[in-house]
């Protein structure tokens, strides 16, 4: 069985390797093309934060290579060492697509409502899932149960796969969210003369290969999810 699991896991193990260098690849070709209009990733988030009347809201420098994140808790959009001073096609592109997640709080967006909702839970469940799930294993194998009563250990295993389950849940809504986030960045970019539509077509490939990093991440997190099930409900079905 974990031969087959490997079997299944490794091709988008790949995919997620993949992703993850073409997201690299394509931000770096298109961070080496200026934009037209010369503005940075911090001019381009400020600007369109006072376009769409969205107030309170600061724009701010953080560490790192494609570290850029839209924080509402705190009411601030960071953007990366990469994208923030930088006046090229792809810095402009993924500081817009932050102020997407800005317009998608303020329009309250369904899909952002729901993920946003899920982000305690998923915070909680990510740390005690799979410890519940192998410690309701070793509970079932060495406590008796009747076939018409579930053990202490099963109760655990259905818990823990619960729990598990919103880690798939949160993956998966967070894809319409980030395509969401980059449709307004593009529509955005354009209305506000920020890219000519000439550039908004490598604009487009860096957040599509941003995207397909998401897409990874939910296959994978849904092959464990059922890997896991698999071995509940068979642990289960022996006893």
């Amino acid at each position: 069985m974990y031969f087959l699991f490997l079997l299944v896991l490794i091709p988008f193990l790949a995919l997620s390797a993949w992703a993850s260098a073409k997201v690299n690849s394509t931000y770096a070709r298109y961070d080496n093309v200026p934009n037209s209009s010369r503005m940075t990733g911090y001019d381009t988030a400020v600007r369109l934060l006072h376009r769409n009347g969205l107030r309170g809201i600061t724009v701010n420098r953080v560490a790192g290579r494609l570290t850029d994140h839209y924080h509402p808790a705190k009411g601030q959009v960071n953007l990366s060492e990469s994208t923030f001073g930088s006046a090229s096609v792809a810095s402009v592109a993924v500081a817009a697509h932050e102020i997407g997640h800005v317009m998608q709080k303020e329009r309250g967006y369904l899909p952002y409502k729901i993920r946003t909702a899920l982000v305690p839970a998923v915070n909680l469940a990510s740390r005690i899932a799979l410890p519940l799930i192998l410690i309701g294993l070793i509970l079932d194998v060495i406590m008796f149960s009747t076939a018409d009563v579930l053990s202490v250990g099963q109760w655990f295993m259905y818990i823990g796969i619960g729990l598990y389950s919103l880690s798939v849940l949160f993956m998966l809504v967070t894809l319409p969210v980030e395509f969401n986030a980059s449709r307004r960045a593009k529509k955005m970019l354009v209305n506000e003369g920020i890219l000519t539509r000439e550039e908004l077509d490598g604009a487009g490939k860096v957040l599509s290969a941003a995207a397909m990093t998401y897409v990874a991440s939910m296959l994978i997190s849904l092959i464990y999810f059922l890997r896991y099930l698999f071995i509940v409900l068979l642990q289960t079905r022996r006893k």
